[in-house]
């Protein structure tokens, strides 16, 4: 799919470092930008005491208030200077429902932005992945610190695995992947047979992308006693990777997020630009 509209979310606490790599996505591409600064709500005070502190809080959701519009008027000077097709808003949602808002916002965008201010950690962060990628339908675009971003890849990993996540993250990308110079087809110990990779590991799924214009390599490794995600990430060095794409496995339970281990591992230490998709 082609990349018209990048969703960048934000904190009321973080500078420009995130908005950089993703106005530089939008110059690169030629896309509009949409900024979301966020302020996740103080959560009301409950028990005996709740009506001695009632005014404290109330002092505190008008503080926050106060600094997401001052974010948000940052933001706007900040684009208003890079000549770009942008939009900013602000938004003050409860904890419970974060992520589920942001979710929504995103879906009027093709792909979101984690910069690396965001990907450092904090509760932000795990509130925009969660809606990205459980609430959006889209996929999410990690951008680790010291690492040069492009959605103009001249050599990508794609983590495969022949499952629908795995798929999901290909079709996603099928632009991004004709334009590179080469496509690295990554599968780690696959298992021949039907109801796994097939009776050649990667062939049906280089095949399909090679009808599609994709100049595929397939790359069978083995773990040797090391996880799935370390082999990748040793992997992308080795080949030089620009980007890795891979699916993003894990459900939704009491609204809490779980994710599987190698889908955990590279949204806790991303090792490179990696894009993400269910």
């Amino acid at each position: 799919m082609a990349f018209k509209t990048l969703l960048s979310v934000t904190g009321p606490n973080m500078g420009d470092d995130d908005l950089k790599p993703a106005t530089d996505l939008c110059d690169e591409i030629g896309a509009h930008l949409t900024v979301l600064a966020v302020v996740i709500a103080a959560p009301p005070p409950i028990g005996e005491y709740a009506a001695i502190v009632s005014d404290d809080w109330l002092k505190e959701r008008q503080a926050d208030m106060k600094l997401l519009e001052k974010r948000t008027n940052d933001i706007s000077a900040f684009l208003a200077g890079r000549g770009l097709s942008a939009d900013v808003s602000g938004d003050y949602p409860e904890a419970g429902w974060a992520d589920e808002k942001i979710g929504r916002r995103a879906r009027y965008a093709d792909i979101t932005i984690i910069g690396p201010e965001l990907v450092t950690g904090g509760a932000l962060k795990n509130k925009v992945i969660d809606g990205a990628l459980f609430f959006s339908g889209k996929p999410l675009l990690l951008v680790p610190q010291r690492t040069n971003v492009s959605l103009k890849p001249k050599r990508v990993l794609v983590a495969w695995d022949s499952r629908l996540e795995a798929s999901n993250a290909v079709r996603d990308t099928l632009d991004i992947l004709r334009g590179a110079d080469d496509v690295h087809l990554t599968l780690v110990d696959p298992v021949e047979g039907e109801m796994y990779h097939g009776e050649e590991p990667g062939a049906d799924a280089g095949a399909y992308l090679a009808r599609h214009g994709v100049k595929i390599t397939i790359d069978r490794l083995p773990s040797s006693n090391h996880s799935i995600a370390d082999v990748l990430r040793s992997h992308a060095i080795d080949i030089g990777a620009d980007l890795m794409v891979m699916g993003a496995y894990g459900h939704s339970r009491l609204r809490e997020r779980i994710f599987g281990g190698v889908t955990k591992s590279m949204l806790e230490n991303p090792p490179l630009p990696v894009l993400l998709a269910r």
